[in-house]
This record gives C-alpha cells, structure tokens and sequence, in this order.
C-alpha cells in the first residue's frame, strides 16, 4: 500500500485536551484502555473461531505483553487478537469515537454473545494521547492475505497511515511518552498500575522492562530477564461456590486485599439473570472500632477495574466491607469510571443487600454458636444497613443480637420475655461497664439484665429501634429506678416527705446548689449511699447537642435533668440524718454530703479534673479522721 496521509474525522480540533482534561478523570487510566482494547481484539478471535468463522492456528498464544523501554521513553502493548486492516484503521481510529467493539457486536449479535467485548465507545485508543506525545500502530488482521498496517499520529489532528513490517497477526500499540506520562518510565509504577486496573483480566498480562539488571542465582550465574506474569485470569469469583476450598478464599483475600487478618466469612455471589453478576464479599475481622472505616469494594466490569466503592451499586452499608464485584451488564458511561442513571443499577444493589441478609439468617439459624462469635466484629455493619436500608432491617431485624452483662448473647424478642415481670417492654442498656460498673452491680444482684451497647453507631441504632418497635422503649441504666430495685418502705406517706425535704435542704446547703434535684428511696441494697438518675431523654439531647457541636452547628448547652437519689436505708445517709442539728457535725457533715454527692457522679461520668482533684483532696482529709 502507498503511504497515505490525512485528517483524522472528528467533530472538533479540540478533541484532544477534551480527551485528557474531562473524559478521563486519571492518566493511568490509559493502560486500563489500551490492555482492555487488547484484550477484546483477543475475544473477537475466539467468538469467530467458535461461529466457525474463522479457524484459530494450533499453539496460538493468546497473551498480552507490555514491554518498557525507559531509554526509549516508549511503551509498547502487543496482542495476538484479531488484527485490523488499512480499512479498519481508517474506519475505527481515524473516525473517532466509531467503536469497533460496537461494530462487530452488531455484526454477530445474531449469532453468539457469550463472550462479552469490553468496548464500547471507540475513545479508549485516544486515552493514550493523555500521557504519548507520539502513537505508532503496527497491525496485521487475521484476514487471509491482508497486508500489514504502520499508523502514525503525534496528537494532532494529522496522520499517517503505510505499510507496515508486522508479521504475526495482531496489534503492537507504541507510546512515544511525553512529559506528562514520565513517571510511567518507571517499572515500579507501571507494573503497580497494571496490576491495579488489569489484575483478573481474561488473558495472561507479562510484563518487561527491557533495561532491568538481570538478578543472580545463589552461585552468581546470570538470571535470564523474562517477562513477569502481573495478573490472574482465572479469579476465583468466576467460580461456583461448590468448587471454592475455604482456603482458597483465604488466599484470594489476602492477595486481593493485602490484609492478613483472616476474615470472618464470606459470601459467593453468582447471578445470570435478570443480570450477570458474580463476586464474593467478605466479612473482615475488626482490630478496633475505627476499623469500620475501611471498607473496600472493587468493581469490575467483565475482569476490568471499574473503581473502589461505588455506592450506585453496592448498598452504603456494605462499603465497610471488602470484596470483589464483576458486573458485565453495568451501564457505564464513556470513560468507563461513573455509572450512567439507571433504574437497573438499583436491582443490582438490592440483589447484594438481599444476599447477604440471606446468607446472615443462614449462619444464625444453622450456626448460632458461630453467628455469636461473629457478631462483636460484624454488628456495626448489620446496625448500619438497618439504619440505611429498610428491606435490609425488615430481612435481618429478627437476628440482631445484644450482648447483655453477663456476657451472653440474646434477641430482642427474648430479652422482653426474660423480663417481663420487672420491666415490661423495657430495654435497659450500659454504654460503659467501667463508669456504670455501681449500676450493674446492682442490676446483677437483683437478678436483673442490662445489655452492652458501647458502639458509636449504637444510639442512633437506639432510636431506630424505637421506631420501629412503638411499644419498646430504651433506657440507659442509670435512667431510672424500677420497682425490682426498689425495698419496702416503712414510712408513712408524711414521714417520707419529711424525709424528702429535709436531705434535699442539707445536701443543697451543703453543696451550694439550690437548683439540686434529690430524690429519697429505700432501696434493697444498704451499701448504696447515693446515685445519680439522669432522665433518657435528657441524656439523648446532650448527646445530639454534643453531636452537633462536633459537626460545628453549635446549639448551646441544654439544660442537664440530673437527680440526687439517696438511699435512705444507707448507714451514712442515716448518719446525715441523725447528725442534722448537732453544729459540731456540721463540718463533717459539709465533708459527707460533698463526698456522697462526688461518689454518686463517679458512677454515673467522669468528673472534670478540677472536680477529681478536689474528691481526692476530700477523700485524704476524711480518712485521716480515722487515724
């Protein structure tokens, strides 16, 4: 053929800086679509050959090698696909934006699409001007007597198209790096880059830097510099789940996601209709509760990187775990990067959500021992999908587990029948056993339960809850009194009123707080002296006020509603009592009623340094009265 030269067909001269400013988002995307163009021309062969189109030559090697020449500032990425013609070039590069994959989808459509061809939009090839100065393509179709092509174009809008030499069928891609791509001279970053975007491409990826120092054997002979393989075309999520070890999805897990903590478990996704899907989801195994917050889900599209995490398709709860999803049905937009709006993407994501609810009623019912294990590492997600995802919570709501204080595990429903004879349809929780250690002390020894919930997502949990549970109400521990706590009071009606009046006086005198709200019962325990109460619902608005705060939408101090209970059977509250006129007991009296009052507050928060370092002072001066 006769050297030939032209004006590439385009709508615009400006193409190009639209190419590298706004379609793709990242300039290592380029060796996503370069590998992904190469891998397709590979797939279009073997579809031809299996229609009986075309008769592929026995020991043909089906790989892709990328080669690097950092002397040369060149990278060259070569296939054993199906080649194209002069007529082909002009037709699928010249004519940007004319995808040959879409082409040759219409052209076979009726006859076979098991395979799927990864392009679609025909712009891929040009992501390579995001990081070449210069393009060459050598190629050779597979066609019986086609000639071989040489494609030249410097990122302009010129061309030139000529014979070329290449002798095997297929195509070699050369890059000609500019300034903006020197930092893929490196082998480092361009073999991490491979691995990133092409790590389970369908067909073998080998790597070379042609100027790498050969490494040496143990007796200094000489290693030969042989290409690297960089990727697995055979993940094990592209198996069925009855075929996978346990082990094997230990290593896919440590490989995939350089995490060698073991996960918990797993969930093997395989879908063929309404759409493809196939993927495993792991359930990680937690070091701490910031932990959570790293979650990674990759994407793939037919054994292509799509991206990390994104929340059109995987449910926002499921985020914090890891895993691999490949989707070929996912409606893609040109750069491959962002879903395009779609009613479709939404059956995708409830179809994960339904799954792993399905596989976590599975293990509670069959495995509740193991379900229990599990469940201080996978509880913040299960809360979290309640909170986000209704469905989710209605499929999942009847195993959420609650860890009670006396470290065993129990359900909502069986906690209120467990109960019902103290506290009717009342949940009582501790969010910190240190701090609340008096309370539960004595909830154990009434014989009473409480269950730990401790997590930051828990309150909102709490409130969750509540709603959709109208006749349960939660109560942190040190809430309220409830009558099993309470003893029989001996009393007459008057004389507990005097009673009331007259501690609350001395206690408000004592402190200096006349704003001090105190509360008188006889309660079963003698060695409690005195706690705090602090009503549920005024507590939650600290809570959200303090959450606000955080998030800079300051709202003021509310108000605290806490409440001095005395225990009237206590031996020092009786001491108060009896002491109450005796003038030479008044400063002991100051002493106890401020140490009664610290102590209770101890139980109930920590005290603010200034307040601390004044309960230690007091505590000295009141033991060496002792002395």
């Amino acid at each position: 053929m006769s050297k030939e030269k032209g004006s590439l067909s385009i709508h615009s001269e400006n193409i190009f800086p639209i190419i590298k400013k706004w379609l793709y988002s990242d300039h290592d995307i380029f060796m996503r679509e370069l590998i992904s163009n190469a891998s397709d021309a590979m797939t279009k062969l073997k579809k031809l050959d299996g229609m009986g189109e075309y008769t592929i030559p026995e020991g043909h090697d089906f790989k892709i090698d990328v080669l690097l020449d950092s002397k040369a500032k060149t990278i060259t990425i070569k296939d054993a696909g199906i080649g194209m013609t002069d007529e082909e070039v002009k037709k699928y590069i010249n004519q940007i934006a004319f995808s040959g994959a879409e082409d040759f989808i219409n052209t076979y459509k009726d006859k076979d699409n098991k395979d799927q061809i990864i392009g679609h939009f025909g712009l891929g090839f040009y992501s390579a001007f995001m990081v070449a100065e210069t393009v060459e393509i050598h190629s050779l179709s597979y066609k019986e007597g086609s000639k071989p092509i040489h494609w030249t174009c410097d990122g302009g809008t010129e061309f030139e198209l000529e014979e070329g030499t290449k002798t095997e069928f297929g195509t070699d891609i050369i890059l000609h790096l500019s300034d903006d791509g020197k930092d893929f001279l490196n082998s480092w970053t361009l073999r991490t880059t491979i691995e990133k975007y092409c790590s389970f491409m369908p067909y073998p990826i080998y790597f070379k830097d042609v100027h790498e120092e050969p490494e040496k054997d143990e007796e200094g002979n000489i290693i030969p510099n042989e290409p690297k393989m960089l990727n697995n075309p055979s993940p094990l999520y592209l198996k069925k789940a009855s075929e996978c070890e346990d082990e094997e999805y230990k290593e896919f897990y440590r490989k995939t996601f350089l995490d060698y903590k073991e996960p918990l478990f797993w969930i093997h996704l395989n879908m063929d209709y309404p759409f493809r899907l196939k993927g495993i989801l792991y359930f990680p195994r937690l070091g701490n509760e910031f932990d959570t917050m790293e979650g990674q889900i990759k994407l793939f599209n037919s054994q292509v990187f799509i991206a990390d995490n994104i929340k059109e398709v995987i449910p926002e709860f499921l985020l914090l775990l890891k895993g691999v999803i490949d989707c070929p049905d996912l409606p893609l937009n040109v750069s491959r990067s962002f879903l395009q709006n779609d009613g479709f993407v939404k059956k995708i994501s409830d179809y994960i959500s339904k799954k792993v609810a399905d596989k976590l009623n599975s293990i509670f019912k069959k495995e509740r021992e193991a379900f229990e294990g599990y469940w201080n590492d996978i509880h913040p997600f299960i809360k979290f999908g309640c909170l986000r995802d209704e469905k989710f919570y209605d499929k999942t709501k009847d195993i959420i587990l609650y860890k009670t204080i006396y470290d065993k595990f129990t359900t909502l429903p069986e906690y209120l029948e467990a109960n019902k004879d103290k506290h009717e349809n009342k949940v009582y929780y501790v969010t910190d056993k240190v701090i609340q250690s008096q309370y539960v002390n004595m909830f154990k020894s009434h014989d009473m339960d409480a269950v730990i919930m401790d997590h930051s997502i828990d309150q909102p949990f709490i409130s969750n809850m509540e709603m959709k549970n109208t006749d349960v109400k939660f109560a942190r521990i040190d809430a309220d009194l409830t009558d099993s706590l309470k003893g029989e009071d001996s009393h007459t009606e008057e004389e507990a009123k005097e009673l009331q009046e007259s501690l609350e006086a001395i206690f408000k005198k004592a402190l200096e707080k006349d704003d001090l709200k105190v509360q008188v019962e006889s309660l079963k325990s003698q060695d409690i002296s005195a706690m705090i109460l602090l009503a549920e619902e005024s507590r939650r608005m600290q809570d959200m006020t303090k959450m606000y705060g955080m998030m800079g939408m300051g709202m003021g101090d509310l108000p605290t509603e806490e409440t001095l209970v005395l225990n009237k059977n206590n031996n020092l509250v009786q001491f108060i009592l009896d002491h109450k006129e005796d003038d030479s007991k008044e400063g002991d009296i100051k002493l106890f009623c401020e140490q009664l009052y610290d102590l209770a507050m101890i139980s109930h928060k920590t005290l603010e340094p200034e307040k601390m370092s004044a309960f230690i002072n007091r505590s000295n001066k009141i033991l060496e009265k002792l002395i």
